[in-house]
């Protein structure tokens, strides 16, 4: 195992072990560089991924939703896009665009216009490597404020094609049985509300670090 796999192990532990943790001094807020879960809250399940392709579609590696809350598969990072930096530790702005990448296969949330395997919906999908991708990578976030609230349902609209991330239920068998297709719909409906909830949010005070370098999260649950 390579030392960049060694440290997102590491990583995935650490946060394991921390969202069992509370703090009475917690951001209320989600800032660039934080590592998160996204709770889908019609339906709750986490955004989760993992080095299973799909069967059909795309054949890129497949986004779930799942409902243990404790997986580590679960764990996305709040990113900059490859043209506009996102600067650790300073608050997402609403209407703000965004990566979001997965931990432990460093792979972006991405979208495209291929069919989802049981809805037939947009699919979603896993893609890039070691962080980059391309254009399609790029979520905008909306909510109500001026900043992404940690206490506020936000809803994530794929740039390039305006649908928006959601999960409607339908599970699938094998291999990954029980596990709930996410997809990209069109129009806002009760499916596409997402909250942050369990992860290590980068204070604003926090010293500028490499996006992507993990070796000093300082943890605020």
């Amino acid at each position: 195992m390579d030392t960049a796999s060694v440290l997102r192990l590491f990583i995935c532990l650490l946060l394991s072990c921390l969202c069992r943790i509370s703090s009475g001094t917690e951001l209320s807020f989600v800032t660039c560089g934080s590592v998160v879960k996204l709770l889908n809250t019609k339906h709750n399940v986490r955004l989760h991924s993992h080095d299973v392709r799909y069967g059909s579609g795309s054949g890129q590696q497949s986004v779930t939703g799942v409902t243990a809350a404790e997986d580590s598969n679960s764990y996305w990072s709040v990113r900059g896009t490859r043209d506009v930096v996102c600067s650790r530790g300073a608050p997402v702005n609403c209407g703000q665009t965004i990566r979001l990448t997965h931990v432990n296969t460093r792979r972006n949330l991405h979208s495209h216009y291929f069919a989802s395997p049981l809805t037939s919906n947009q699919e979603v999908s896993a893609f890039g490597e070691e962080g980059e991708g391309d254009q399609l990578d790029e979520w905008t976030v909306q909510c109500g404020g001026s900043i992404w609230s940690r206490e506020e349902d936000v809803r994530f609209r794929h740039r390039a094609t305006e649908a928006l991330l959601a999960v409607t239920g339908e599970q699938y068998g094998r291999p990954i049985h029980g596990q709930r297709e996410v997809h990209a719909m069109p129009g806002p409906g009760p499916h596409s509300f997402w909250r942050a909830t369990e992860g290590v949010f980068v204070k604003p005070s926090q010293s500028p670090m490499g996006d992507g370098d993990y070796s000093s999260l300082h943890t605020e649950l």
